[in-house]
């Protein structure tokens, strides 16, 4: 067990990871990554390679270069944008919505069902900290 904060989240998130991932990769054939790159999609909406590494914090290229793997999969479509031929725009198709919704629900589910095992953790509360950390973090990183 870690006594330093940073470490201790660290551990939380990559055991939460590797929950999801050995629940996604035998329910639905995919990995955590390829989930999440499918949530941030679907929060999104369609949207182009750029935004989508953007929200991801990951580069353009990264990106760019899971799309073919995601197309031949199923998962996700490309199409052009009228007002910028070189812009590639990305959209789930219906299997990726549906995973999305019942993979994404059972992650929930599941992780809600641990912290309320935590006494005096207030799952909504922890969320909105989570939150309001991330954001205080991306403002400090935009200061240096």
């Amino acid at each position: 067990m870690a006594t330093r904060i940073p470490v201790t989240l660290h551990e939380v998130v990559l055991h939460f990871d590797a929950y999801a991932d050995a629940y996604l990769r035998k329910h639905h054939g995919m990995t955590f990554s390829h989930f999440r790159f499918l949530t941030t999609l679907a929060e999104l909406g369609t949207s182009s390679v750029t935004e989508l590494a953007e929200c991801l914090i990951v580069s353009k290229a990264a990106v760019s270069k899971r799309v073919p793997e995601l197309v031949a999969d199923g998962w996700v479509v490309t199409s052009g944008d009228p007002g910028n031929a070189r812009r590639v725009m990305l959209d789930l198709t219906p299997q990726a919505w549906a995973v999305v919704e019942a993979a994404g629900g059972k992650l929930d589910s599941d992780f809600t069902d641990i912290l309320g095992q935590v006494p005096g953790l207030d799952p909504d509360q922890l969320n909105s900290q989570l939150n309001a950390i991330n954001e205080l973090l991306l403002q400090k990183a935009a200061q240096r």
